[in-house]
């Protein structure tokens, strides 16, 4: 009879109800679970932050290579526009009256 309760109705009535597992074990067993739950969260946010971390290193080291390349290509440019003949300036043509 250890893992039976007794409950009352209202007529004064006892109804023998059967439980699956006395308090004390399905309060252990609920506390398992969520000590586990957040186990598996901690873990879970920790793999999390560190693929984060991960992605924003490849995204700092792709925009400085990025960086690098376009100030070569302007440093480039700028070079070759320097050393480029100047363009002749067309003259309007004089009008004769």
């Amino acid at each position: 009879m250890a893992n039976r309760r007794h409950a009352r109705r209202a007529g004064g009535e006892s109804k023998e109800i059967a439980l699956s597992k006395p308090p004390k074990e399905a309060q252990q067993a609920l506390a398992e679970a969520k000590f586990k739950r957040k186990e598996v969260q901690a873990r879970e946010g920790a793999k999390a932050m560190a693929e984060y971390e991960a992605s924003q290193v490849a995204t700092r080291a792709k925009t400085a290579r990025l960086k690098a390349l376009r100030e070569a290509k302007e440093a480039a440019d700028a070079k070759a526009a320097a050393e480029a003949p100047p363009a002749k300036k067309k003259t309007a043509a004089k009008k004769k009256a």
